[in-house]
């Protein structure tokens, strides 16, 4: 079960493609972004869904909303797999998967990430969720019908 809308997003720091580290304490203040959970790099549906942001992403750049992608795969592996599909949103790497846990996106007995994207808005509330593992392309429809909706 994902997070609820209007629940405080968990507060983190994870490193990410790019050379970045991204801190929900001071990072994106004021501005609303998504963040979207994935199993594996190099999978099928995750790169589908990948894929799917980046064909997607002008929609969310014209909109002002940063893309982060999370999973638990390293940073080089990261590194590999936004250059090899040309993705251009950040990555960053959960490796302990305490990040995944915190937004109930961790399967607990396999510790794989869940299939969930947030819309996190301004105020770092959940302000939209999509969770379903096998329908990758879904999550980006969702969100961008989200941001229509919300006025974004």
């Amino acid at each position: 079960m994902a997070l609820s809308i209007g629940t405080s997003a968990p507060v983190f720091s994870l490193k990410g493609t790019s050379g970045i580290t991204l801190d929900l304490s001071k990072d994106y203040l004021g501005k609303p972004f998504i963040l979207f959970f994935y199993p594996k790099d190099f999978t099928q549906k995750c790169t589908a869904e990948a894929c799917e942001f980046r064909d997607q992403f002008a929609a969310f750049r014209d909109l002002d909303i940063a893309v982060f992608g999370v999973s638990r795969d390293d940073l080089s592996t990261h590194e590999k797999f936004k250059k090899s599909y040309r993705l251009p949103f950040e990555l960053l790497s959960d490796p302990q998967g305490e990040v995944c846990k915190a937004y109930d996106a961790l399967i607990p007995l396999i510790k794989m990430p869940k299939r969930v994207t947030y819309l996190i808005d301004k105020n770092r509330k959940i302000a939209a969720v999509h969770s379903g593992i096998l329908d990758s392309k879904a999550h980006i429809k969702s969100m961008l019908t989200q941001l229509e909706l919300k006025g974004a």
